[in-house]
């Protein structure tokens, strides 16, 4: 299996902390948080991967150049940020024909990534992607989902005041490669995943619960929180 780690953004919410160091570097605990990634998903049978650059790209580069995984690495660099949707339309070729992981490594997760693959496997029928959900503690800053007994997707609450519930969209996936077919019928290349993809597989998107840990390194408040929290899974 390959994956799409995307580390190319800004990271403006977390300045000064990303004056310096691109957001997908920052050491949670002593540990770049990209690593954490690279870490949990070649362990869970993901063999190569693919990362877009943009922001002091240079870091990554260098980062990744010095790693264990520097053979199993392909580094793109976005003059242009492309979007989640047009990064993956972009590097189409990356790709086989086969189910894929698409992160947003701003993110850090702990859990059961071989988990996470064996229920994609078994999803139900007419699914082409399976999302990572988690029980978020801040419910109305979070994309929220309604699922139907399936655990299939059936809407969305994006950012809301009062969502249903507290149960959020981890902005991790698997998706199946006919997804590349619907990016390109777009017809345009900065592709918004939240907005112009996921809508449209509304029914079609079967769930992972992350039960272990989950939470986005987004804001100074939530990367302090991490270093703590995040402390038990480190030392085990």
């Amino acid at each position: 299996m390959k994956a799409l780690l995307l580390a190319a953004g800004l990271g403006t919410r977390l300045r000064p902390v990303t004056d310096k160091i691109p957001k997908c570097l920052v050491p949670i605990n002593g540990k770049p948080l990209l690593e954490y990634w690279l870490d949990s998903l070649s362990k869970s049978g993901v063999t190569q991967f693919l990362i877009n650059t943009s922001y002091l790209h240079e870091q990554v580069e260098e980062f990744i150049s010095n790693s264990k995984y520097k053979n199993i690495v392909t580094l793109v660099y976005e003059k242009t940020l492309l979007n989640t949707g047009g990064t993956l339309l972009e590097n189409r070729d990356f790709f086989d024909d086969e189910a894929f992981f698409l992160v947003h490594a701003d993110n850090l997760s702990f859990c059961d990534f071989k988990g996470f693959i064996n229920t994609h496997k078994n999803r139900p029928n007419n699914t082409h992607i399976t999302m990572m959900l988690f029980h978020t503690d801040n419910p109305s800053s979070c994309g929220i989902v309604e699922l139907d007994e399936q655990g299939v997707v059936q809407k969305f609450h994006e950012k809301v005041e009062n969502p249903p519930s507290n149960l959020a969209n981890g902005a991790v996936y698997i998706c199946e490669p006919d997804i590349f077919k619907y990016l390109k019928s777009l017809n345009k290349k900065n592709i918004d995943f939240s907005n112009d993809v996921l809508p449209n597989y509304l029914g079609k998107i079967n769930t992972f619960l992350n039960d272990a840990y989950h939470r986005d390194i987004g804001t100074i408040e939530s990367y302090a929180i991490a270093q703590i929290e995040s402390a038990e899974f480190v030392k085990s």
